[in-house]
């Protein structure tokens, strides 16, 4: 036919099965599942009682047709790039990709998924070319190359299925329901106007990842309103039975470890990523790599990013958009084992033992999931931004795009109640506080929310004592904190030394929102004992922002020069004056009670017990993971001894953060002692200089 000279006209033809309308909606149900299978793949039998008994179930769709023409010279461009692909199997594949469209429309946006990858993305000019360049590079026959690339693309490719898209559908809200109820909130306008963006371009999520909660929960959410599932980037380790076929079938695409030596897999996995923003399906994957241990926010991993930017190149694509989203819980279910890690014990394996517990920790409530997405970064702006006059700029900066993504993120996590009696009770040092004493260690915290605008969750009000109790008690149901309720005074609550990692993660969630005004107040107590406090309170600034890079998101110094003059607007209009005239105690008085006790004497305790056990190394070249294991021994012993005050400083990752912060400074080389003994000199001023402003909780 196709040789037909007559130049036939092509008309793709499907039937369609569709699920039953229920309630107005044609949806699926876990016993339709689970009964007779996927009602839209009926088999022979079933297909004719349908259409006996519901008719309106059965549907003829008709794809975009074409001239015999048409299709042979889009199949010639095809070919120009190498493609062996036969002329029958391209208008082959042409027809399934309409119909596709077709059915799509029909059955509804959550089911908009790739069809045939491995033949649309292997018959595409550039990746034939690129086959044929790595063969003569690897001096390997083409055949061979083709072969293992398809092989690496069958390892990586997510293969959607509307009926798992669904069965995890519903296996996820079963199992969210048993931990947070129907306690999931977002704004369902922000959605739709995030995806009326997708219409034109190519979306990219990038969400924070505190849980293995994250991406079942924004999947859901694009479920439930109808919109396609993310193709999500998974490591290869999650890659087992019986998680890994089901996840996969669902939209997640699994990525080696390491694959840095493997030019034909790199090649593989860049296809794979253009393809998808070409044919605009959304992607998604965590830009810090893999769950934050401490609370925070960890540095941002490049790779994923960097392929969606040659992507975007390469491909001519008119904009990729990517999407910021915070993911924020009142309590998760992981803390006991992220405090686990952080106090030194080694991971646990990911297999299905660990699955079978991860489920039945979800049996106990844990309050409320909130997804907020952050403002939209536009590539194309971005470049258009980077094409400017200035000759440093030259194109993209991914490593730039990665921290305001993370700068993003952080800008729209909502501050939970958790997460602010948190933040009050670890700045008592295991110290018991009643309701009234809490409420006290909040009151500053709270009129600081109110006074920058800063995102919440409307769960608890914390001027109330009940709201506090409520937060308190929550706490205490899952161990975060200590109760003693005697009937011979008030309720006592503390966070013991055993529990301070734990109720960490919650306070350090929202951490950054009063870390620029912390070191406000550090540097203005430097400034109070200096000849010149105006230099001195600029100086200590600049340096405390170095001495914390490796822990928080800050802009570049003119912007973090702008934000610390906002902050202390904030607290004094007429600061410039009084710092000029030396009236530095009127202003530190102005920042009573001081946050940074609570808030960075945490960092400060955790970088001198490193940098002290740095020191005790003299000049000896240093192995990082050996002396962050002698910290901790180092750490737990001050503790013991009262010269630190605060057990969540004994910490992993503050003191991996710590020592990234050492090697920057050139301190992980040998012969460095003088220079490293300096380091322990200046953390312990700082340190001593932050402890001596501690808060009253009595006043």
């Amino acid at each position: 036919m196709l040789r037909d000279a007559t130049d036939p006209h092509l008309v793709p033809v499907r039937v369609v099965w569709l699920a039953r309308r229920r309630n107005g909606q044609r949806s699926v149900r876990w016993k339709d599942l689970l009964t007779f299978g996927d009602p839209r793949d009926p088999d022979p039998i079933r297909q004719r009682f349908v259409l006996r008994s519901q008719p309106d179930r059965c549907r003829i769709v008709v794809g975009r047709s074409a001239r015999v023409s048409q299709l042979r010279e889009r199949w010639q461009d095809r070919t120009e790039g190498g493609s062996a692909e036969r002329f029958a199997d391209f208008v082959d594949l042409q027809a399934a990709l309409a119909l596709e469209r077709e059915e799509r429309a029909l059955r509804g946006g959550r089911y908009k998924v790739p069809r045939f990858v491995s033949s649309d993305l292997l018959g595409r000019g550039h990746v034939r070319q690129g086959i044929t360049a790595l063969a003569t590079e690897l001096n390997r026959p083409s055949e061979a190359v083709e072969s293992e690339v398809r092989s690496d693309l069958t390892e990586i490719a997510a293969t959607h299925s509307p009926y798992m898209i669904d069965l995890v559908a519903h296996a996820t809200r079963l199992l969210i329901s048993k931990a947070y109820g129907e306690n999931l909130h977002y704004d369902k306008e922000h959605l739709r106007s995030i995806y009326e963006l997708a219409e034109r371009h190519s979306l990219v999520f990038l969400p924070s990842h505190k849980s293995h909660i994250d991406h079942l929960a924004l999947q859901l959410v694009l479920y439930e309103n109808d919109l396609p599932p993310n193709h999500t980037a998974g490591g290869i380790n999650l890659n087992f039975f019986p998680v890994g076929p089901l996840v996969r079938r669902a939209g997640v695409f699994f990525i080696r470890r390491s694959f840095k030596d493997n030019p034909i897999y790199k090649f593989t996995l860049r296809s794979y990523i253009r393809y998808l923003l070409e044919k605009r399906f959304p992607l998604e994957w965590y830009i810090e790599g893999g769950r934050s241990r401490s609370g925070k926010l960890r540095p941002p991993r490049f790779g994923m990013l960097s392929y969606v930017v040659d992507g975007f190149h390469a491909a001519d694509i008119e904009d990729v958009v990517l999407v910021p989203v915070a993911i924020a819980y009142d309590q998760i279910q992981d803390v006991a084992d992220y405090a686990a890690e952080q106090a030194g014990k080694a991971k646990r394996a990911e297999n299905v033992a660990r699955l079978v517990e991860f489920v039945r920790s979800l049996r106990r409530s844990h309050g409320s999931i909130h997804l907020r997405f952050g403002r939209p970064i536009s590539l194309a702006e971005e470049a258009a931004y980077a094409d400017g006059d200035d000759p440093d700029d030259v194109g993209l900066d991914v490593k730039k795009i990665a921290f305001e993504v993370a700068a993003r993120i952080n800008e729209v996590t909502p501050i939970t109640p958790i997460s602010l009696v948190t933040l009050a009770h670890l700045g008592a040092h295991g110290r018991a506080l009643t309701i009234d004493e809490t409420m006290t260690a909040l009151r500053p915290h709270l009129a600081y929310v109110v006074a920058r605008n800063l995102p919440t969750t409307a769960d608890h009000d914390l001027a109330d004592p009940n709201g506090v109790r409520d937060a308190l008690d929550d706490l205490a149901v899952h161990r975060v904190v200590e109760r003693l309720s005697d009937g011979t005074g008030p309720d006592l609550y503390r966070i013991g030394p055993e529990q301070a990692l734990a109720a960490s993660y919650y306070r350090n969630t929202i951490i950054h929102f009063f870390v620029t005004s912390a070191i406000c107040e550090v540097a203005l107590a430097a400034a109070a004992v200096a000849e010149d406090p105006k230099e001195t309170f600029w100086d200590q600034v600049m340096e405390l922002r170095d001495l914390l890079k490796f822990e928080f998101f800050f802009p570049r110094k003119s912007d973090f020069r702008a934000d610390v003059e906002r902050e202390m607007d904030l607290k004094e209009p007429a600061w410039r004056e009084m710092l000029g005239k030396g009236e530095v105690g009127m202003l530190l008085a102005g920042f009573q009670p001081a946050l940074a006790p609570t808030v960075l004497e945490p960092f400060f305790e955790a970088y001198l017990v490193y940098a002290e056990t740095l020191a005790a190394a003299g000049d000896d070249t240093v192995d990082t993971g050996e002396l962050v294991e002698r910290a901790l021994g180092r750490g737990r012993r001050y503790l013991w001894q009262g010269r630190i005050s605060g057990a969540e400083a004994v910490s992993a990752e503050l003191f991996k953060s710590a020592a990234s912060l050492a090697d920057n400074r050139g301190l992980g080389a040998a012969g460095t002692g003088v220079a490293r003994r300096r380091f322990a000199t200046e953390l312990a001023t700082v340190y001593e200089r932050t402890r001596r402003m501690e808060p009253d909780y009595e006043s």
